[in-house]
């Protein structure tokens, strides 16, 4: 038979096993937090122009922009939100009007885009994308391709309401 002892020692230290044991969440109940918005990213509204048009293809054509669009919380698929693209490519600067389109996501909150070959600027091989409708906070994302090579480029929007 086992006996136990309840000293100073052992009550320390079961004391701290259950304060430890509550803390991370083992006495309480877990919470799901659901899915967090997606933040802005820096230079991400660069060149940015409000009102693009929402276009089947950008110049040419060679390279796809795609990604999925959902609601911060219980991250439903979101659709018919407009994506504005644009990049430097070697049809155009992210500047120039003809390097700037919009398209629409499907019922399964997803997009996809064909646009000329993005080429490094500063460096970087990167896209711009942004969601800029209203019902939600706008959004601006800057991706960053692995290599200057790469003939697709994914982005993932979870928006919360404006």
């Amino acid at each position: 038979m086992t006996s136990v002892i309840i000293n100073r020692r052992n009550l320390l230290a079961a004391g701290g096993a259950v304060l430890a044991a509550g803390v991370s969440g083992l006495v309480v109940p877990a919470r799901a937090q659901g899915l967090v918005p997606t933040p802005s990213m820096s230079g991400g509204s660069n060149n940015y122009r409000a009102g693009a048009p929402t276009v089947g293809r950008i110049g040419k054509g060679g390279f796809w922009m795609s990604g999925t669009v959902r609601r911060a919380g219980d991250g439903a698929p979101l659709a018919g939100q407009r994506i504005q693209i644009w990049a430097h490519t070697t049809e155009g600067r992210e500047h120039d009007p003809q390097s700037h389109g919009a398209t629409l996501t499907d019922k399964n909150g997803a997009f996809r885009l064909e646009m000329p070959q993005i080429i490094p600027v500063f460096g970087q091989p990167h896209g711009h994308l942004a969601y800029d409708s209203g019902e939600f906070k706008t959004v601006f994302l800057r991706p960053v391709m692995r290599s200057a090579k790469d003939t697709s480029l994914e982005a993932h929007f979870v928006l919360q309401p404006a």
